[in-house]
Formats: structure tokens, sequence, C-alpha cells
């Protein structure tokens, strides 16, 4: 008998049974998968869904996991019938804002090797898609290996699979309870009993909010309805398909109208993003028999959203117009307040797991992903920007929820800029320095809630006095937007006098207890147990080895410590390990402290100066050393200072309670205006942290990467079998990686990219930008990429592809600014 653990998804759609399938391929045989609806269509988003697979996307894991479902649906059949039919995908550009945005995801598919995409002419266009009009096309990108996915049939195909492996699909069982004991699930109860379980997978779609209440999960997600219709006979389709191909020209964008087309035979199929947001109230459900025409998730068609639609598709295929509409429906679908799929353990109940949210094109990868994970205890596939654990807590609310997914169902299609802030809701998370912030004309972005200053209006004046060497160039337009000359103005004054950084959105967790030290050290690649006011830098590992987090730990006291973050999943993180080893190490407790305090970033040549006006404690060199801190006073306050630069230039992280820092904020610009100090945004703070070459965890280096590949095998400590991941490392050092983040520096000394362009080496695409800016104290543009170790050489030239045009860049020797650390240390 098999002795794995008993799984139970909860959910038979595409994502539940390609779990089901990938647990089994994996010899986890003993899984039991139940859905409330019947068996083979249980009513979901699965049974009603286009198929529309097209597996370009701007996040690389995203791409990834489409680029694996395609690969898995095209190896199944039922009964010789397919599961996925390439037909290619074809997205058209009718406006010169969208051909140039379709410019940038030709990028994408060089970054992130999608095969057979090219962009192609009106003509061309046509050429594939005979009932388009060429005068309203500027031209497409082509992706010869998009297509569509029959998800009913994959599933079919899938439960047929994994039951022959041992799974057991069930249908027709409504789960009314996860049970669990102790912190962990011990299993699922329906009407008809319980199913005993090690692991709980809710895979339940649009349900999924209903299924995570269960264990007091909140689900941050909300069913919308999308409409979707096909026409009747379309005279130029009549012969060109069979029942069995139903569709043989590529799946269709046409994205300037939030509109989507496929075949049905000889008819087109036309989904539409153009409508109002559709919230949908679960307890309003029909019910009732489920068919293919009358399941839960199809709700009335409202003729009237897609009146506009019907006319704009009739103008972009102009064959349209001898039929009609001849059904439709408002279809549920699942959407997320940043539109991405969720996936994690729940933070309370060990073995519950969700992956929601996940559609059709990316359902078989996040299956291989969780069932890696499930199985291996990691994945192959970065997956921080799918975890359900990135959202804050005011991130979880229902009105934030419902307001954010709302807003990503009407920009679904719409061309983004990567810094482009919500609209709304705005204001949500602000520092105790937020009115100074607005008094000196801050222009903020958002990031997790948090209003962030980018630059400070404030500065302007100061554009005219910049040295000339200090003169930013002017700009392209998309690298213009969000940016400021302002930034080149706060990033001089932080190398040469000194600036004010607002820290506070640095996630801060206090760890404590008597077992403190035995996690962190057990958790961390670094040594933990020092001297009170030591700081390290150090990383969280995966068990294979990757980069889960760096982090910034102080010793604040014998069994307490400050652990700078990277985001939520962070803090869940060590929570979930300090109840996994509290009975070998003792009680330890995790205390999220970001929102009771703030933090300031003194940094600059001028910041002892400023503070020894303010202040009688000793911070000298030797009163206060690099990557040390203390408590000490400022101007009256207690404040807590750590010895740390993100910047690469002199200065404190100085820690603050929440009600004091405006006092705090207004004493050191006080004692600062004989400097020049100014408030400096993040902006100048990206600019200046790539001129040092610090990395950015989630954007430079993931779980994907190790910290040799990274750059920052520095951090890891001996022996490698003392703390998590570490035994993956046995082997590997700075001579046996195969790649490489590597520093470039742009040529002509202008031209700014943001991060993603793909990166050529002798004319072959060999890597990717992660990221860019205008480094100010060198003069030209820096970007970090990932490279093949070979092709990582000082001195290399390499091109960086930026909206189609070429970009000179050499492989540069880092850190560009101040090597031998004499500023920093200064």
């Amino acid at each position: 008998m098999s002795t794995t653990p008993r799984v139970v998804i909860i959910g038979a759609g595409i994502v539940g049974a390609n779990l089901a399938d990938e647990l089994t391929e994996r010899g986890w045989t003993r899984v039991t998968v139940l859905d409330q609806g019947p068996l083979p269509l249980p009513g979901g988003s699965t049974s009603h869904a286009p198929g529309l697979v097209f597996q370009t996307n701007s996040s690389r894991t995203m791409t990834h996991l489409a680029q694996y479902t395609v690969e898995k649906l095209k190896s199944l059949d039922v009964d010789g019938a397919w599961c996925f039919n390439q037909v290619g995908g074809l997205e058209v550009a009718t406006t010169p804002e969208r051909w140039t945005d379709l410019q940038r995801k030709l990028g994408w598919t060089k970054s992130w090797g999608v095969a057979g995409a090219e962009l192609i002419g009106p003509q061309e266009c046509v050429a594939l898609h005979p009932l388009l009009d060429p005068e309203k096309v500027l031209g497409g990108l082509h992706v010869r290996t998009d297509g569509l996915a029959k998800a009913h049939r994959a599933v079919t195909a899938l439960v047929r699979r994994a039951t022959a492996r041992g799974a057991e699909f069930r249908g027709l069982q409504r789960v009314v309870a996860v049970e669990h004991a102790h912190g962990r699930v011990t299993g699922v109860r329906t009407a008809e009993g319980t199913v005993p379980a090690d692991v709980v997978v809710s895979c339940a779609g649009f349900w999924g909010p209903e299924v995570g209440e269960l264990v007091g999960m909140e689900v941050p997600l909300l069913p919308l309805a999308h409409q979707y219709v096909k026409t009747g006979q379309v005279a130029d389709l009549v012969g060109r398909n069979s029942d069995l191909s139903e569709a043989s020209l590529p799946i269709l964008r046409h994205q300037d109208k939030d509109l989507y087309y496929r075949e049905h035979v000889d008819r087109i199929g036309i989904g539409s993003y153009a409508h109002r947001p559709m919230p949908v109230r679960l307890d309003e459900l029909p019910e009732g028999e489920v068919t293919s025409s009358a399941m839960p998730s199809m709700l009335p068609f409202t003729e009237e959203d897609f009146a506009p639609s019907w006319e704009d598709s009739q103008d972009l295929l102009p064959a349209l117009r001898g039929t009609k509409v001849e059904e439709g429906f408002n279809g549920i679908f699942s959407f997320t307040p940043d539109g991405g799929s969720l996936v994690g353990e729940s933070r309370d109940v060990a073995g519950f797991h969700i992956a929601e949210a996940v559609w059709v094109t990316h359902s078989a990868g996040v299956a291989k992903a969780l069932a890696q994970t499930l199985v291996d205890g990691y994945s192959e596939y970065d997956l921080h920007g799918l975890d359900v654990h990135r959202f804050e807590e005011v991130q979880l609310t229902e009105s934030y929820v419902s307001e954010t997914s709302q807003q990503n169902f009407v920009e679904i299609y719409d061309v983004l800029h990567p810094l482009q802030p919500r609209t709304s809701p705005r204001d949500v998370r602000v520092s105790p320095f937020h009115s100074r912030q607005r008094d000196l004309g801050a222009v903020f972005l958002e990031s997790a809630g948090w209003e962030r200053p980018h630059w400070y209006e404030a500065n302007a004046a100061l554009v005219g006095e910049l040295p000339a060497e200090w003169q930013p160039p002017a700009r392209e337009p998309w690298a213009a937007q969000f940016h400021s000359p302002v930034a080149a103005v706060e990033a001089w004054k932080t190398r040469t006098a000194v600036a004010v950084y607002d820290m506070t959105p640095l996630k801060r967790l206090e760890v404590s207890g008597p077992g403190a030290v035995a996690l962190l050290e057990r958790l961390t690649t670094s040594k933990m147990d020092k001297s009170v006011g030591s700081v390290t830098y150090t990383l969280f590992l995966e068990e294979d080895g990757g980069i889960r987090s760096d982090v910034t730990v102080a010793r604040l006291a014998a069994d307490v410590f400050q652990v700078g973050a990277n985001g939520h999943q962070d803090d869940v993180f060590l929570e979930q390990q300090a109840a996994r080893y509290a009975e070998e190490f003792g009680a330890v407790h995790v205390r999220d402290v970001t929102g009771g305090t703030a933090c300031i970033g003194l940094w600059g040549p001028d910041a002892r100066r400023v503070v020894e006006k303010v202040s009688a404690d000793d911070f000298s060199n030797e009163g206060l050393k690099y990557f040390r801190g203390k408590h000490a006073t400022i101007g009256g306050v207690p404040v807590t200072a750590l010895r740390l630069s993100y910047v690469g230039e002199l200065g404190w992280e100085i820690y603050v309670s929440a009600e004091l820092a405006g006092r705090l904020w207004d004493v050191l610009f006080e004692a600062g205006r004989e400097f020049g100090v100014v408030a400096a945004g993040r902006a100048a703070f990206n600019s200046l942290r790539l001129e040092k070459g610090y990395r950015s965890w989630g954007t430079d280096m993931t779980t994907q990467h190790n910290p040799w590949e990274a750059g920052v095998g520095f951090a890891v400590r001996s022996p490698l079998d003392s703390f998590r991941g570490g035994p993956a490392l046995e082997g590997v050092g700075d001579d046996t990686v195969q790649r490489r983040l590597t520093c470039l520096t742009v040529d002509d000394g202008r031209s700014v990219v943001l991060g993603s362009e793909p990166v050529s080496v002798g004319g072959e695409v060999q890597g990717y930008v992660t990221s860019a800016a205008f480094g100010h104290t060198v003069g030209k543009p820096v970007a970090y990429a990932w490279l093949p170790a070979a092709s990582a050489v000082v001195g290399t030239a390499v091109e960086i592809e930026w909206f189609g045009r070429k970009v000179a860049a050499t492989v540069t020797a880092e850190p560009l600014v101040d090597p031998e650390m004499q500023r920093i240390r200064g």
C-alpha cells in the first residue's frame, strides 16, 4: 500500500485535474478529487472557457507556465480528438500606441524564449486571417506556437490518466467543512462523510473564497462576469473547418477595443472586456441541471453591454456584417487585486493549499509547480508573483479586493507602463512623513498600498544648479514617463551633500523569544549568534538552494532581532517556520512592527555632520561601525540607528516610533539646512543602488537563482548543512556557475531601458535585463542582466533590444561607484 500523503483536491476543473495528474505522475497516488458539480462537466469556469492561449506575458514565470501548459495539452487527446489546436496567435494593432507596444511584447518573447514569434505588416496579417480589414490594421504580433485549448476535453484526458494511476474523482460532492486539528488539516467533509487528508488543495476557482473561509483563510479574489458570444454562420468560413478541427485561423486579439476572437467551425466566437465590470455574488448563481449551455458559471447575456463591441467587431472583421450574434452569455471568471494567480499554503492551517484565479492558459504549469512544491518542497518556477501571501492585510479587505479587481478587468488589455501606479484606491498606507512630503511637492507612486515619493518638486529649482557632468540627457517618450530630471538633483545631493529618504515602507519584523537565535541560524545563510548590535545581510533559501528572499537582520537584544524583509510573504514564512521548529528550538514570536514605526535613511558625505549637531551619542566610525546598530537619541527623539546604506553613501537607517517620526524629520531637516539637505525619492534611490550593484530580490534574483549566480555568495557561511537549503549548494561556487547577474552600461550614454528587454551577444539572444536606470553619478544608463557566465566577462559587447532598436552596451565591472567602499565606511 502507498505511504504517500493522502491528498484531497477540491475542484475538478482544469487546475484540479492537472494537479491530480501531476501528483500521481510523481508517485503520490492517494489523491481524491471532489467537486460539487457533476463530472466530467461540473459547471465552473473550465466548462465554458473559450480556450484561447496566448503565452506571452510581462511576467517571465507566467510565460513559462503557459509554455508548459501548451506542451502538455498538445500531448493529450481523447479518443483521437485534440486537446490543443496550435493554430497560432495574432495580436493586431490599430493604433500607433499598440503597434509600439507590440514591439515591446516581441522583446518579451525573446527574453522568455517563446518560439515562433514575429512582427508582421498589415498584408501579412490579412494573409494569416483573411477576415481582417487591411485598412484597419497597422501590423501584428504573430506567435506560431499559441493556439486553442479544449479545456473540458483536456479534463477528460487528465481524469482518465490520473484515475489509471490511482486517483479517485467524485462528483456531486459539495464540501461543507475542512477539518483540522492542532494546526493541521485532517480531512474534508461532505454530506456523504469525511475524506481523510494530510494535504488539501482548493482548486475551486471563483468559489475559492468560500472554501478558504472553511479554514479562516482570506482568498483575495472577485468573481466577475465576462461576455462571450457566437455569431451565426460566416460565409467566408463555410467549408474551411470540420467539426473535429473547429479552427484553422490564428486566435485573434483586438486589444485596442478589448476584444478577442476564435473560430467555431464556420462561426466566430467573440470575447469582450469592453463592458462595465460585473461583480457576481455566489449566492445569486443559477441552480439546476448542468449542461453545456446551462451551468452556474454562465449568466444570462446582457445584449446592451455587448452592442458597442459588435460594431467594433464588424469594423475589424467586415465579413461579420453578413451575420448576427446568435447566442451569448456572461461567463464568470476570477480576478484578483493585481491580476495574478493565487498559490500557497494557509498561514494558520498547515497542509491547506490553494491554487485559485488560474486561467486555462497557465493551468498545467501552475499544477506542475504546486505538485513540485508539495512533493519536493520547492518548485523549478519562481512563484513569488503568485504567492497568495504577497498581499498585505489591508489588501485583503472586501472593498480593496472588489475595487482593484474590477480595475484589473477594465485595464486587462491596456498599454500599461511598468511604473504606472493604480489611480484608486490611493492613500491607503501613508508614512508619518506624508504631510511633510506633500508640502515638498512629492510625486507619489504606489506599491503594496504604500504611497512612495518618486521625486520631490521642491527640488526642481536645483536642476539649473546641476554641474554639467550631472545634467541628465533627454529621454525617449516611454522612458520619460513617470520620470523627472529632479531625480538627478536628488542623486547629486546624496552623493555630494546629504539627503533624507523615507524608508518606512520597508517591512520590519520583530523576531523574539528563547528560540529566536536558533531559528534564524537554521533559516538564514549567515551566522546569527553574534554580539548585540550586529547587523547582517543574509538570505533565506529554498531547499534547492534558490534565493527565497534577502533580508537584513539586526540583533537588538539577546533574544530580540529586527528583520528587514521584502514583504508579507517573509512574515508568513517566518511564522510557519517558527511553528514548525517550536519544539526543537523553543518559542519564537514573529511580529510585524512596520505600522507602528517609521524609518529615515539619512545618507551622504555630510550625514555625520548633520547628526552630530542634534545628538550627543557617538556616531563616529568607532562609535558606530559599518553594519552595526545601537539605540540613540536624536533631537530628543529615541531612535534605533543601523549603519547601513542601500545607496552606497555614509549614513544610517534611523528607526523611530511612529508618533515621534514627524519630530525626527523636522529635527534632521533643520540640522541639515546648512549642508543643503534635500528629501529624495525612489527614482534617485534606484539609480544609486544600481551604481553600487545592490540587488533587488524579486527583480534581480529569485528562487531560480543560487547565491553565487546572483553575486551574493559572500552571504553564505559554512558548514552548508547547518542551514536550510545549504546542502543543495555543495560543490557550487563562483567558479562553477553557468550564468551570472551582470552589470551593463549603455554605450551611447542616453538610452534608458526599463527591464525585461532581451540581451544579445554576437547577434544571439542570451539573456534579459532585470533592473535598469540612468546612473547619475557615472553619467550613463545602467542595466543588470542575466547572461551565460562565458558572456559575463568585463568588456564584452552586447545589445539590448529596446522597442525593436538595438542598443549597444558593455559588460562592466561592478560596483560602478566606490568599489573600495571608502565612501560608505567613511
